[in-house]
């Protein structure tokens, strides 16, 4: 029988895969910087077919479920017929991401002030990461 979940870490794990169609927008918006091509589109049409429902005063909301048509109780967000459930919450958590990422594409500045940091790099040398802008020492990427 198929479960849906109102707020839970979705994905797959060694034990289990928890996709029930849920879909957060801000997961796609924040990762323009690395695909453009996919991500403009992407939201462009998030917009068109859902409007309201899905953006509002403080931009996309959290999530919602376009396979969810069932007319039962809900504890948090609402149902629209044919369109599915959406969330009523903008999660600052999950907004920040968008703001960066935003900001990353359009002039990389919070990756240039993190290359910069010698803590970061530091720390992600230590984890065992290498190449790229860390082979650098003024952290460009090194060609």
């Amino acid at each position: 029988m198929r479960q849906f979940h109102s707020y839970a870490a979705r994905g797959v794990s060694r034990v289990e895969t928890l996709d029930d169609g849920t879909i957060t927008p801000y997961a796609a918006v924040a990762s323009l910087p690395f695909a453009p091509e996919i991500v403009v589109p992407a939201a462009r049409e998030m917009y068109k077919k859902y409007g309201g429902h899905v953006y509002g005063k403080y931009g996309f909301i959290d999530a919602f479920n376009p396979s969810f048509d069932y007319d039962v109780p809900l504890k948090r967000g609402k149902r629209v017929r044919g369109l599915g459930w959406f969330d009523s919450d903008h999660i600052g958590i999950d907004q920040g991401p968008i703001v960066a990422m935003l900001e990353n594409y359009r002039s990389e500045l919070i990756w240039s002030v993190m290359k910069k940091n010698p803590y970061i790099r530091a720390g992600l040398l230590r984890a065992g990461f290498e190449g790229g802008w860390l082979d650098s020492t003024d952290g460009s990427i090194a060609r």
